[in-house]
């Protein structure tokens, strides 16, 4: 995938990728990044052990594996798209641009020469950059495979992850793996999910759209040719940012009409989330009382994320979008090739429906968790909010531990389980957000790979201190002095 530089204006003498990644490679050896390697190799009944494996291959996962590497920690990430599709960037998203400021340094793990903006920079100039108001989506997967490269993030694409189990015997995981070579499976001392915004469930999809055929509806998150929408009357559910993407992209591939039903009488005006985002959260939240903790985040989701003026004025700009405010969905009836969609409002004809729902944990959509769902202790195991407080969303987090890692809801049912670490959006409710979105992502990354850090050498203490024991290499030879005669024998 390459970027056109047509939109952007180049500026003098732009430095070039080949003087940026020569500079990246002597911070990272000033640095000493990667660590020199202290992990003991494994092996279990023959077959070879990973230290780390990944499962996702977006930006969660390469800053992950980028950080363990800081750490001298091996990680293998697995992808199940094509190498440039991993993540939503290339596939379901629809935004024309990312909806974070410019500034943010999303993955970059505080290496100047690592950022989104020493990358565009070295392209285009710092002109450009001065210009330039939000980064372009497709020039931010770019970005992330430049990353990959430059990183030398171990990625094994085309590889879907099927089944995920703790041994009992061992202090390892297994994985199943499906790849173009066939089934194999591996083992890794710890496997981490990277899994994005849907990381442990799916879309929520509400119970009206089974009234329809599947051909006749679609959620905003699905992989979709939105041409077939040409000349066709298309209902949007929701009013959220990727509402937004998915009304513009039909209206803009032709679209008869598109009518937003919004069950709210009005969009929020504030991004609340946005002004969360001060150091003082990024690295506290965890040690919050639970209390504090369910305030802060019911608090964001009740109050909801406007979608960006931006996407907004890309649906208002077409005389054929309507917003309909106050009709939340009674009941669809359908109408051959069509429906009879009846809201508070009045009833709506439609020929095909988009519901921006969001997500949620759903555990029994994702079959590869299978051996450890039922045994993951959660948010409504461990904090019974106040009457009023209830969210279903935040209730149905995992409750993790300090390094992301699942704890059991039954002690010892499950052995091995807190050997799988939940790096991926429904972690928010215990870390705060900083496993999937950009503006703290690598203050999770670090979290996540010095707390690994800190349980191998645990795990393997023994070894370590056989190792100092056995260490030999010499600071002085014996022969850097002369032992001084006794003073009466000094002349």
């Amino acid at each position: 995938m390459t970027t056109d530089p047509a939109p952007f204006v180049l500026s003098s003498s732009p430095e070039g990728l080949a003087a940026l990644e020569k500079r990246l490679a002597k911070d990272l050896e000033c640095l000493g990044w990667p660590a020199r390697p202290w992990m003991p190799v494994r092996e279990h009944a023959g077959e070879p052990v990973l230290d780390v494996a990944i499962i996702g291959g977006g930006q969660a996962g390469l800053a992950a594996a980028a950080a363990l590497a800081q750490q001298g920690i091996r990680a293998v990430v697995f992808d199940r798209s094509p190498p440039g599709n991993e993540g939503p960037w290339a596939t379901t998203a629809r935004m024309e641009t990312l909806r974070s400021p410019k500034e943010l340094t999303g993955p970059a793990l505080g290496l100047p020469a690592l950022t989104f903006r020493a990358w565009f920079e070295a392209q285009f100039g710092a002109e450009a950059w001065a210009v330039l108001d939000k980064i372009p989506r497709l020039q931010w997967m770019d970005y992330l495979v430049w990353y990959r490269r430059v990183m030398n993030v171990d990625v094994r694409n085309e590889t879907a992850v099927t089944a995920i189990e703790p041994l009992p015997d061992a202090p390892l995981v297994r994985l199943e793996l499906r790849t173009p070579a066939g089934a194999q499976r591996v083992l890794a001392r710890r496997v981490v999910l990277a899994t994005g915004r849907d990381g442990l469930g799916g879309p929520a999809v509400p119970a009206f759209v089974n009234a329809l055929p599947r051909s006749q509806w679609a959620h905003s998150s699905d992989a979709m040719d939105y041409g077939k929408l040409a000349g066709l009357r298309v209902g949007v559910i929701g009013a959220g940012s990727s509402a937004m993407d998915s009304a513009a992209t039909a209206l803009e591939c032709g679209a008869h009409s598109v009518e937003l039903l919004i069950r709210r009488p009005d969009l929020p005006r504030v991004n609340k989330g946005k002004g969360a985002g001060v150091p003082g959260l990024t690295q506290g939240h965890y040690d919050l009382p639970d209390e504090l903790k369910w305030r802060i985040r019911h608090y964001i989701n009740v109050a909801n994320v406007p979608p960006p003026h931006g996407s907004t004025l890309r649906v208002s700009q077409f005389p054929n979008a309507f917003f309909n405010f106050g009709c939340p969905v009674l009941s669809i009836e359908p109408q051959g090739a069509s429906m009879r969609v009846s809201t508070p409002k009045g009833d709506f004809v439609f020929d095909f429906l988009i519901v921006s729902t969001g997500f949620k944990v759903d555990w029994s959509s994702r079959p590869e968790f299978d051996a450890i769902a039922s045994h993951v202790r959660t948010w409504k195991d461990r904090f019974v909010p106040t009457p009023g407080n209830e969210d279903q969303e935040l209730a149905d987090s995992p409750d993790l531990g300090p390094v992301f890692e699942f704890q059991e809801r039954t002690a010892g049912e499950c052995p091995g389980l807190d050997r799988i670490h939940c790096f991926c959006y429904p972690a928010a409710l215990s870390h705060g957000t900083v496993s999937g979105d950009i503006p703290a992502i690598s203050d999770g990354a670090k979290r996540l790979a010095s707390g690994m850090a800190s349980l191998f050498y645990r795990e393997d203490f023994e070894h370590h201190f056989a190792n100092i024991e056995a260490y030999s290499e010499p600071e002085l030879f014996g022969d850097e002095w002369v032992p001084a005669p006794p003073p009466a024998e000094r002349g």
